[in-house]
C-alpha cells in the first residue's frame, strides 16, 4: 500500500483525490501556487508545499519543481489528477526514473494514445471499428485533398498532436479545403508545437459517447459502461449523463466489449475512457482514449453502486487485480459543469471574488468544489469551479431534480453557468434526449427576468 500520494493538480480534483486517500488511510501531499494558498485542497491535505507563481508553466506544469516537492515530503506515488501532467509521458518517465509511481498511465501508453494517428492505428489492430480516413498523418496538402476525393466529403481534419479542439476542421465541400488546411496546420502549431494533420469522415448528426474502463497489471480489464458527453461548446463539454438516452442495450454492450478488446489489447493498467463517435443510425466508431480519470467520473460512481474511481486508480497503480466484472448504470445521474463565466456574454471568463455562496443539498445532489465564501477566483487557470451532480431513479426524475438544484444553487461575486444549464434542463430537444454534439450551435440562451 502507498503510505502517501502527492497531488500534482489543484482546484476541485485535488480535493476530490484527497479525500479519496484520507479514507483509504494514505497521507496526503498538495501542491499550489501562490495564488492557490487559500484553496481548499491546500487547507485539507496532510501537508502543503508551494511549487512556484501564479502561471502554470512555472508550477503545475512545472515538473522539476514538482518533482522536488515529491521528494522532500518522500512521497510514494504521485496522482496528476487531470489536465496539467496527466498525459504528459515525461512526466511519467520523470517519475518512473525518481522510484516514485505515477498513478496513470506509462509513458509508452501515453505516447501510444496521445498521438491520435498511432491510436487509431492500434484500435484498428485491435478490431475496434474506426472512422474511415487517412492512414497516419498526411504529409502534403495534395495527399489530403486524394485522401477527401476517396472517402468523399464531408471530412474532417484533425492535428494529431490535437486537443480541446484546436487544430480542427470541418470541411463539406472541395473548394474549402485548402483554407481549412492552411488554418487547422497555423493554428495546431501555436498551440501544441506540432502542424502535423490527419483526415478522417466526418461523421453525420454524432453523439459523443464514452466508455469508462479499468485495466489492472495482469493485462484483464472491465467497463463501468458509457457516458453522453454530446452538450459541448467548442468542443469543450458542459454537461454529461448516463445512461445515454440514445443507446440501446444491444448497442451498449457492443461498445463495452469494443471498449474492453481495446484497453485488453493494449495491455492499459489504470482507469482511462475509450471515446466514441456514434453517428445517426448507432454505428459506433473509436475516436480518442484518455490515459486518466475524466472531469465527468462521479456520474458513473453514483449509478455504478457508488464505485470510487479515484480509489480504483490507487489500486491498479498498488497493482490489485480487478474481477473482471462490467458494470451498467442502475440509475439516472447528470452532471453539470458550473464555470466562472458570463453565459449571456459569449462565455467569457469571470474571475474574482465570491462574496454569496450557497450550495444545494438533499437527496441525490452531489457538489464536487474546491470554492466557498469569499475564495477569490484566480484568472490563471481553467474556470470551472464546482461540479453539481444529481441521482435519480430514471432520467425524468433527474432532470426534474437538476432544475431544483440549479435553482438552489446561490453563487455572487462572479459570472456563472448556472443560469444556462437552468435554460437547458427546460430545453425541449434536451428533455426528449435528442441532441447531438452540433447541439450549441442552434442553442441560444434568453436573457433572464
Amino acid at each position: 500500500m502507498f503510505k502517501k500520494i502527492l497531488i500534482a493538480n489543484r482546484g476541485e480534483i485535488a480535493l476530490r483525490i484527497i479525500r479519496t486517500c484520507k479514507e483509504m488511510g494514505i497521507k496526503s501531499v498538495a501542491v499550489y501556487s501562490t495564488v492557490d494558498v487559500e484553496s481548499l485542497h491546500v487547507k485539507f491535505a496532510d501537508e502543503a508545499v508551494c511549487i512556484g507563481p501564479a502561471p502554470s508553466s512555472e508550477s503545475y506544469l512545472k515538473m522539476s519543481n514538482i518533482i522536488a516537492a515529491a521528494e522532500i515530503t518522500n512521497v510514494d506515488a504521485i496522482h496528476p489528477g487531470y489536465g496539467f501532467l496527466a498525459e504528459n509521458a515525461h512526466f511519467s518517465k520523470i517519475c518512473e526514473e525518481h522510484g516514485i509511481k505515477f498513478i496513470g498511465a506509462s509513458p509508452d501508453m501515453i505516447s501510444r494514445m496521445g498521438d491520435k494517428a498511432s491510436a487509431r492505428e492500434t484500435m484498428k489492430k485491435a478490431g475496434v471499428p474506426t472512422i474511415p480516413g487517412s492512414e497516419g498523418i498526411i504529409e502534403t496538402f495534395q495527399e489530403a485533398e486524394k485522401i477527401a476525393k476517396e472517402i468523399g466529403y464531408p471530412v474532417m481534419l484533425k492535428a494529431t498532436a490535437g486537443g480541446g479542439g484546436k487544430g480542427m476542421r470541418a470541411v463539406w465541400k472541395e473548394e474549402d479545403l485548402q483554407n481549412a488546411w492552411d488554418s487547422a496546420r497555423a493554428e495546431a502549431k501555436a498551440a501544441f508545437g506540432n502542424d502535423a494533420m490527419y483526415l478522417e469522415k466526418l461523421i453525420e448528426e454524432p453523439r459523443h459517447i464514452e466508455i469508462q474502463i479499468v485495466g489492472d497489471s495482469t493485462g484483464k480489464a472491465c467497463h463501468l459502461s458509457e457516458r453522453d458527453c454530446s452538450i459541448q461548446r467548442r468542443h469543450q463539454k458542459l454537461t454529461e449523463e448516463t445512461p445515454s438516452p440514445f443507446m440501446t442495450d444491444e448497442l451498449r454492450k457492443k461498445m463495452g466489449e469494443a471498449a474492453v478488446k481495446a484497453t485488453e489489447y493494449i495491455k492499459y493498467e489504470g482507469v482511462g475512457t475509450i471515446e466514441f463517435l456514434v453517428d445517426k443510425n448507432r454505428n459506433f466508431y473509436f475516436m480518442e482514449m484518455n490515459t486518466r480519470i475524466q472531469v465527468e467520473h462521479p456520474i458513473t460512481e453514483q449509478v455504478i453502486g457508488n464505485f470510487d474511481l479515484i480509489r480504483e486508480q490507487i489500486k491498479a497503480a498498488e497493482g490489485i487485480p480487478i474481477t473482471g466484472i462490467n458494470y451498467y448504470p442502475t440509475q439516472h445521474s447528470i452532471e453539470c459543469r458550473i464555470n466562472a463565466e458570463d453565459p449571456f456574454n459569449g462565455f467569457r471568463p469571470s474571475p474574482g471574488k465570491i462574496t454569496t455562496f450557497h450550495a444545494p443539498g438533499g437527496h441525490g445532489v452531489r457538489i464536487d468544489t474546491h470554492v466557498y465564501d469569499n475564495y477569490t477566483i484566480p484568472p490563471n487557470y481553467d474556470s470551472m469551479i464546482a461540479k453539481l451532480i444529481v441521482t435519480a431513479q430514471t432520467r425524468e426524475e433527474a432532470i426534474n431534480k437538476m432544475r431544483r438544484a440549479l435553482d438552489e444553487f446561490v453563487i455572487e461575486g462572479v459570472k456563472t453557468t448556472i443560469p444556462f444549464h437552468r435554460q437547458l434542463m427546460e430545453n425541449p430537444d434536451y428533455v426528449a434526449g435528442n441532441y447531438t454534439t452540433k447541439f450549441m450551435e442552434d442553442f441560444e440562451i434568453q436573457p433572464e427576468e
